[in-house]
């Protein structure tokens, strides 16, 4: 997938096929559909209204679920922030969902009662936006909850909500900022964009802004930017325009508008000179970076340079992929993009320097392929094959309403930056038009400036980010920078005054609305097959959109991994990502990119799967090019010490990142050293083994495990079983078993006893800490677990769980918390995870101890906890399988632990059927305080002094490497 910002993960994970059939019937055989077809083919038909307050509703009908994706957008973000105010749009996006005054309470609450889905809330530079996926009988109760918040907050927003969120946000900036590249965002504004410029400051802020704001300064922010005419708001799903017109009406008709706002003045920056700076952190290895400031999403050149930055470095093929990494392997990785906000934005040279390869080096040749590239301009079949990837790279998301991506995303988006819910078409008929002239011109034109030269060496930090994000005076990546959320990502609140004026009661908010009738999951039907070598093919029909999902699943995953070789697997999956026996590693990806499909490999703990996302009309080409893959990998000698170096410097990566460290650190020592599932859970392995790997050894790892006898085959979308398995026969049903038996895992290792203790990984100058705790349970995944799961859900499993609301929602230490019962085929664990404020970290896990044990004594489940868990568990079912994708993973779980294919239409009556009694029996069966295994990646200056008193030996480690 084309690594675009705008057009790959604004735009296209939303759009819609409707109607696509014909236009796409047109390509037959091999051939790849032509890109003008499938431009012409994404339509997502509304209908618009405003109400008399200004509010913008834009309807969109989706009948294909019982769902309806509701999405408010608020024309605020962190350009509207003034000196000293950095930071308040996503500390007020924060403040919002802690309740209203009619709805006092959190606002996940009454969502998770009606089995909400993708519910979250973002902000970035230009806007704040808040969604949630309902079943449509609940519709009445997300309008009464986002109109409440709209019209009816302030006298809800009190002193101590205020200081709670702000620890929130701090510690969502903390957590940011100990992420290796944490400082990055603050880099890229500060430097590209001059004091005083809108987008010079990060979205996040800085901690002294934060500090600094006051209850007044936040019901002003509401007051200024809140009202319904500085808002649109997106309903997309199982509803017409007539009920739309009359549900909106009743619960924002009453709402007065607000201030009109002014949009501040901005300008696209040159640099006068060329600039350079150095900064250090805990990374791998040097990376270089060349940033540009470019035009905003609206100009015309915005798609002409997202198209240029593909052919650059954004294709598998790019341009810089072939000369620094494939041909003269001087660079481990390489990365081109282009990222547009409304009034301007950012191009991203980057590459990761190869080890022993002087970086000086590296970036007279990135200079060079650059200059190169502004010479000659792209060809032809370069920008088609930049299309057709952005094409099939975002289809695969068609389906979905809501959510990040979903087709709310894409109205919202049009309406609210361009004043055109469609603009959306606009932009592809940009792409489907530009030409080699066009894009060399535009490209020369911004990339031809004086440039920001950032390089980054491992090293430790001079500063950390404390200081930074206010506004100061001095595996492929799409985006420099992501909307700050108000859910921990990486786990994944004085008065009755309203500040807008008194509202009149056009609806009634004394109570939530009740839910209607609610429909139940009509999970797809289930169709076998075999093909002619016995391979068992599973398929369900999804028609809504022309595109197919492949799975080819083995027996093997991570747990196959010799231990005396761990990351074998992972090698062995990027060597076969570099051709086959006819196609090397270019024409792999440029067969891929021509027929807008994605292949790939990848592993868990228990299985290898081969995956292919395919366009209907390029399906039958797709599947042999995936047999292609599967069955005859080239294992190129020369490709192999390529690919080598990128999996050391994965490695390295992951010993700099605090939750992969601790996850090396805690599950060899939870299973143990010869178990299976005791080594490190990425599977990258070891160093020492990764570098003595051979193609020989790699060659029979492939022979042993990839075979047609351990082989399934899962298929979900816009076909028929019979048409796939004809299809399918073709390709892989050749396929011939070897005479050999098959491989055994060995889960008859025995697992250590727990010896509970903390194991502390020394990160110095951590502003969090990274916490860990967990064990391995008497239960293997296929079992009944879901009055265990539950009660995982209540005490730690979700936001609302007791274990997250403490830390995150009371205490202010920490972004989120979670729980978690892992899904292996064999033994799984129990693990929290808690990454906290550094200088609360024993008193975290103090916290933990006595949240479980009070949870597993004598305060066990409550009515309303039993309640929210069984509603929210069978009400979010129907939204759960919206997409073909949702299918595909619930198909390969039914078959994975061996359950009936009408299990999740039977999930209602099993959740329906539990006690308080029955989870709190299970919690107190499998989990204890007692026998816990912590590990803790946190700076030890800080940390090891609050572990005394804790009662547990504490150990320094290194992680398994």
């Amino acid at each position: 997938m084309p690594r675009f910002h705008r057009l790959a993960v604004a735009l296209a994970l939303s759009t819609s096929l409707v109607a696509a059939g014909p236009a796409l019937a047109k390509a037959k055989g091999a051939a790849p559909a032509p890109i003008a077809d499938l431009v012409k083919a994404v339509d997502i038909p509304y209908q618009s209204f405003t109400l008399d307050n200004g509010l913008r509703v834009i309807v969109h009908e989706d009948r294909k679920a019982p769902v309806v994706a509701v999405s408010v957008w608020y024309r605020v973000g962190s350009k509207h922030e003034p000196k000293g105010k950095t930071g308040f749009a996503h500390l007020f996006e924060h403040l919002m969902f802690n309740g209203s005054e009619n709805a006092p309470g959190d606002f996940f609450e009454p969502l998770q009662q009606v089995g909400a889905t993708d519910s979250n809330g973002t902000t970035n530079v230009d806007r704040t936006n808040y969604f949630e996926t309902v079943p449509t009988g609940a519709l009445d109760r997300a309008l009464f909850l986002e109109s409440d918040r709209m019209g009816h907050l302030l006298g809800a927003v009190t002193q101590e909500k205020l200081d709670n969120q702000r620890g929130v946000v701090q510690n969502e900036k903390r957590q940011g900022d100990n992420n290796p590249y944490g400082l990055l965002r603050y880099e890229i504004f500060e430097n590209l964009f001059p004091s005083g410029h809108p987008y010079h400051h990060s979205t996040i802020g800085s901690m002294a802004d934060l500090d600094a704001a006051s209850l007044a300064d936040v019901k002003k922010w509401f007051t200024d930017n809140y009202g319904p005419n500085n808002a649109v708001l997106v309903l997309a799903g199982d509803l017409d325009l007539a009920t739309a017109k009359a549900k909106v009406q009743s619960w924002f008709g009453d709402i007065p508008r607000g201030p009109a706002v002014q949009p501040p003045k901005t300008a696209i920056p040159s640099l006068p000179a060329p600039l350079a700076k150095e900064v250090k952190d805990l990374i791998p290895t040097t990376r270089l970076y060349r940033m540009w400031a470019i035009p905003g999403l609206n100009d015309a050149e915005a798609v002409p340079l997202q198209m240029a930055m593909g052919v650059l470095g954004g294709l598998s093929s790019s341009r810089l992929d072939n000369a620094l990494v494939r041909k003269d392997p001087v660079a481990v990785s390489v990365a081109a993009y282009a990222q547009s906000f409304e009034d301007a934005g950012i191009v991203i040279v980057q590459a990761d320097v190869k080890d022993g390869v002087d970086p000086a080096l590296v970036g007279k040749r990135l200079d060079e392929e650059i200059a190169a590239y502004l010479a000659s301009g792209p060809t032809a079949d370069e920008l088609q094959r930049t299309a057709a990837s952005y094409l099939g790279g975002t289809i695969s998301g068609l389906e979905a309403v809501g959510g990040f991506g979903g087709k709310a995303v894409t109205l919202a988006e049009g309406a609210l930056y361009s004043n055109d819910p469609a603009y959306y078409k606009v932009e592809l008929d940009r792409m489907a038009k530009a030409t080699p002239e066009q894009v060399k011109s535009i490209a020369n034109k911004w990339l031809s400036r004086p440039a920001f030269s950032l390089t980054y060496t491992p090293g430790e930090r001079t500063e950390g980010g404390e200081a930074r994000g206010g506004a100061v005076t001095a595996g492929k990546v799409s985006a420099a920078v992501e909307p700050d959320r108000y859910w921990n990502a990486a786990l994944g609140d004085a008065g009755p005054d309203t500040g807008i004026g008194e509202a009149a009661s056009i609806a009634d908010r004394s109570q939530l609305p009740a839910v209607a009738d609610l429909k139940a999951l009509d999970f797809p039907v289930i169709e076998r097959a075999r093909l002619k070598n016995g391979i068992e093919v599973v398929f369900a029909r999804r028609g809504a959109v022309p595109t197919v999902h492949v799975a080819v699943s083995f027996d093997a995953g991570y747990a196959a991994d010799p231990h005396s070789a761990l990351g074998t697997q992972s090698l062995m999956l990027s060597l076969m990502d570099e051709g086959t026996a006819s196609l090397d590693s270019i024409a792999f990806a440029e067969a891929k990119e021509r027929l807008g499909a994605q292949i790939d490999g990848s592993a868990n703990a228990d299985e290898t799967v081969f995956s292919l996302f395919a366009l209907g009309p390029n399906l039958g080409a797709s599947l042999g090019l995936l047999a292609d893959y599967i069955r005859n990998p080239a294992f190129d000698a020369k490709e192999l010490e390529r690919v080598r170096a990128q999996q050391l410097n994965r490695l390295k990566a992951e010993m700099n990142n605090p939750n992969a460290i601790a996850s090396r650190v805690l599950m060899p020592v939870l299973y143990g050293a010869d178990h299976p599932y005791g080594i490190p859970p990425s599977g990258l392995g070891d160093a020492t083994s990764v570098a003595a790997a051979t193609r020989d050894q790699l060659v029979a790892f492939h022979t042993t495990w990839i075979r047609p006898d351990t082989a399934r085959i899962f298929v979900v979308g816009d076909t028929t079983l019979a048409e796939v398995k004809k299809q399918l026969d073709a390709t892989l049903g050749q396929w011939k078993a070897p005479a050999s038996a098959k491989p055994v895992k060995h889960f008859e290792a025995a697992i250590p006893a727990a010896k509970p203790r903390i194991l502390l990984f020394d990160r110095p100058k951590s502003p969090q800490s990274v916490i860990l705790a967990g064990k391995v349970l008497d239960a293997k995944g296929g079992d009944r677990l879901e009055v265990l799961r539950s009660a995982n859900d209540i005490f730690g499993g979700d936001f609302l769980s007791r274990f997250n609301m403490n830390l995150r929602e009371t205490k202010g230490w920490s972004y989120g918390v979670r729980s978690r019962i892992s899904a292996e085929r064999d033994r799984v664990n129990w693990v929290v995870a808690a990454p906290v404020q550094a200088d609360r970290t024993g008193d975290s896990i103090r916290e933990l101890q006595g949240d479980l044990k009070g949870f597993l004594g004598d305060k066990g489940v409550t009515k309303d906890e039993l309640e929210r868990t069984v509603n929210g568990s069978v009400r979010e079912l129907p939204g759960s399988f919206e997409t073909s994708a949702d299918v595909l993973g619930g198909l390969m779980s039914i078959v994975k632990f061996g359950r009936p294919d009408d299990y999740y239409e039977t999930l209602p009556a099993t959740y329906e059927a539990m006690t308080a009694a029955e989870i709190d029996a299970a919690a107190r069966k499998s989990l204890a305080a007692g026998d816990l295994v912590y590990v803790i990646v946190g700076d030890a200056a800080v940390v090891k002094p609050q572990l005394d008193g804790l009662g547990l030996p504490v150990e320094t480690v290194s992680p398994a490497n």
